[in-house]
């Protein structure tokens, strides 16, 4: 049984697959050969999988390559390849190499060393156009505030695991939901390497805005009710005013301000029974 495994998601990186085995390879070498690689590629509508098919039987690497039957996204990918891997240390890394591979040996020995049940690499620095940096630092700071305060400030791309960890991980078996988010949710004994990350050298990112927003709306709705709590005390707010305005209303009727027949019923009804359909929603979605 191998001591060490490397989890590594692979979407539109045919331009980078001889740099990726070059950079596993100095991995495994780092650690005496005793790396297991799983390379699973997520639907990439390039080349990819026929340039992994490729290559790695003359690489010298302990390799699995897995075909996913189409684009599940990345973290369905590392899922996947978690449960594949024998390793009793467990690393994911980005094909693109954009977090410096050397992090995995960082993890690889924190693990070994029993300091951590998860690693994780902590952006410090960043080199991406300004607009990527503030759409980055606008995500992460709504995810902090919204979904998992313990989240670092820069985001978490890549990380380590025990394979004790990875077994109570792979239990949590939504599939709208965010594999970092259960990760912290799970707890344990966490570590934080710090590192820089680099430029993109091959490629284009495929994590788009959409993707994005879709990432931070199944991160919201899995693991905070923030959102049915604010739809409870705006509903509760608004039924209170309904019953201050309804008084004026009718007050407003009785004194003659208001003659329009049928308005002070009206407007009572809709402020009313708006807020309380609100409320009541709100109070629903708690249950």
């Amino acid at each position: 049984m191998r001591l060490h495994s490397l989890v590594i998601p692979v979407y539109g990186n045919a331009e980078g697959i001889d740099a990726l085995i070059a950079a596993v390879r100095r991995l495994a070498d780092a650690l005496g050969g005793d790396l297991e690689a799983v390379f699973v590629v997520d639907g990439s509508p390039d080349d990819s999988l026929a340039r992994l098919r490729e290559a790695l039987p003359g690489a010298g690497l302990d390799a699995q390559l897995v075909a996913l039957a189409r684009n599940f996204g990345a973290f369905a990918a590392i899922r996947a390849g978690l449960g594949l891997a024998r390793g009793q240390a467990i690393a994911v890394m980005a094909a693109d190499l954009q977090e410096p591979p050397e992090l995995v040996l960082a993890f690889f020995e924190a693990l070994r060393a029993d300091r951590c049940d998860v690693a994780f690499g902590q952006r410090t620095a960043r080199v991406d156009p300004g607009a990527s940096k503030f759409a980055s630092r606008v995500f992460w700071g709504l995810y902090r505030r919204l979904v998992m305060p313990d989240v670092p400030s820069g985001g978490v791309d890549i990380f380590g695991l025990s394979a004790r960890f990875r077994d109570e991980l792979l239990r949590l078996g939504e599939s709208n939901s965010s594999l970092l988010a259960q990760l912290f949710w799970l707890g344990g004994r966490r570590l934080f390497v710090p590192y820089a990350r680099r430029a993109r050298e091959h490629g284009v990112s495929a994590w788009t805005l959409r993707k994005k927003l879709r990432y931070l709306a199944d991160s919201v709705f899995a693991f905070t009710d923030l959102p049915v709590r604010l739809l409870t005390v705006i509903g509760a707010v608004g039924l209170a005013a309904a019953t201050a305005a309804g008084v004026m209303v009718i007050a407003a009727r009785l004194g003659g301000v208001i003659d329009v027949p049928g308005y002070a019923a009206t407007i009572l009804a809709v402020m009313f029974f708006g807020a309380l359909n609100t409320l009541g929603i709100g109070l629903v979605g708690t249950y």
